[in-house]
């Protein structure tokens, strides 16, 4: 397979396999105009197998996001052909209208201008509990 590389773009690399889908959606990549590249599967040394997100625009990309959905990515910055930055993601502290809060109950499922705020509470599991009802989230 050959999947050409981007002259301008953002590059989501060390995706879990599986996971591009879901950021994919995440992100919002479906409403851009320019062309974006999901490889799945492919093999990795590191990783045995993993996923990747090309994409052929400057793109302002939601880090929290990616933080939440796998905190192991890396997002390069290519200009003209060359990387000119490689940020590693780690879980963030705080995420804000990335989830929802699945309870019932919790004030942001009755007032639909509130932001969906969680805060990171255990972070080798990856949860998160909302700030208003304390429901927890993975």
């Amino acid at each position: 397979m050959n999947i050409d590389s981007i002259r301008n773009g953002i590059v989501i690399d060390h995706i879990q396999a599986g996971n591009s889908m879901r950021i994919y959606q995440l992100l919002g990549l479906d409403r851009l105009a320019c062309s974006v590249a999901i490889i799945k599967n492919c093999k990795s040394r590191k990783m045995g197998r993993k996923d990747i997100i090309k994409i052929d625009e400057d793109f302002d990309v939601n880090l929290d996001a990616l933080g939440f959905v796998d905190p192991n990515v890396t997002v390069s910055v290519i200009r003209d052909g060359q990387t000119v930055e490689k940020r590693k993601i780690s879980p963030p502290e705080r995420i804000v209208n990335v989830i929802r809060c699945n309870n019932p109950r919790c004030i942001t499922t009755t007032e639909p201008g509130l932001d969906h705020v969680f805060h990171l509470t255990d972070a080798e599991r990856g949860q998160y509990r909302c700030a208003y009802c304390d429901a927890a989230r993975q």
